[in-house]
């Protein structure tokens, strides 16, 4: 593996000044790159640009990235007979590796070029990186790690019109603890905060890897479940509250948990669907005897 290393500090060999001691040509394609990398923080388009620019001068079949928790793909890409990787670094702190698709050897010529244009990536690249990692953190929960309220909008929205085009259900679990005041005023709230950590887990042990969890504030959360049915919903719930009883934690302060289940009509704004799951929860909560036949009778009316 190559490793390519960008430091920023005066003496560095590299810096935006130097483009133009080459020659004409690699000075305008050095240029005209740099430009397009920079009209983007999209981690995913950045590697589109970049491949579209490096398959002027290399040969591959696909360009592939990837950096902890990113992995981004150029179009089109498709695997060959080898590949070539080059660890990416800046400051000497590891930014990633960039996996090229290859059926024949990368001769010296074509290295250095890509030595080169690699140089121009790492600087955008690193912005786009940390550009993600900050939206990561501003649509996150700091407690439980779930997506927060922000997450949770925009994901219902995505989730409701992609159900749309697909003719498939959307169904909409609201939870919250019942009583949970009462623990954070007898036991305090490092005793509440481990229940709703510990909740968080209970949720994600009793759903699938295509349903998506968030917490609101407070002892709020909730689930979209993506193709969902009556049949998916009843064992989510049942699951749920197996997850709390064999809970040591949630088991010894009495936490339990109301739920409220809604699905998604052809008539609903996000706004009308969250109601009823609203409604659905409140119901629970006052005791009101709720089956799943009767949310689907709700639904229905609505």
């Amino acid at each position: 593996m190559r490793t390519v290393n960008i430091v920023n500090h005066p003496n560095s060999k590299f810096n935006a000044f130097t483009l133009f001691q080459h020659s004409e040509q690699q000075s305008q394609r050095n240029l005209a790159l740099l430009e397009q990398l920079q009209t983007t923080l999209d981690v995913k388009e950045l590697i589109n640009i970049f491949a579209i620019q490096a398959a002027k001068y290399v040969d591959f079949t696909g360009l592939y990235f990837k950096h902890d928790e990113i992995n981004a793909t150029a179009r089109g890409s498709h695997q060959a007979k080898a590949e070539r990787q080059f660890e990416l670094k800046i400051n000497d702190r590891f930014l990633g590796i960039l996996s090229y698709s290859v059926n024949s050897p990368i001769s010296i010529t074509n290295f250095n070029i890509l030595t080169e244009l690699h140089q121009l990536l790492i600087n955008p690249l690193n912005n786009a990186i940390r550009y993600h990692q900050a939206m990561q953190l501003a649509m996150q929960d700091a407690l439980t790690q779930l997506g927060n309220r922000r997450s949770f909008d925009e994901q219902l929205k995505r989730t409701m019109a992609q159900a749309t085009r697909r003719h498939t259900r959307v169904g909409l679990i609201l939870c919250d603890l019942n009583k949970f005041k009462a623990i954070n005023d007898s036991f305090g709230h490092i005793v509440g905060d481990s229940a709703l950590e510990h909740f968080a887990n209970a949720l994600r042990q009793s759903v699938r890897d295509t349903d998506s969890i968030f917490r609101f504030g407070g002892d709020e959360f909730a689930i979209i479940v993506e193709d969902a049915s009556e049949q998916s919903l009843t064992a989510i719930e049942h699951r749920i509250y197996q997850a709390l009883s064999n809970d040591a934690l949630l088991e010894k302060y009495n936490v339990t948990s109301s739920l409220g289940f809604a699905f998604m009509n052809r008539a609903d704004t996000a706004t009308s669907f969250f109601q009823r799951a609203d409604t659905a929860l409140y119901s629970q909560k006052m005791n009101i005897p709720r089956t799943l036949s009767v949310v689907s009778k709700i639904n229905s009316q609505s």
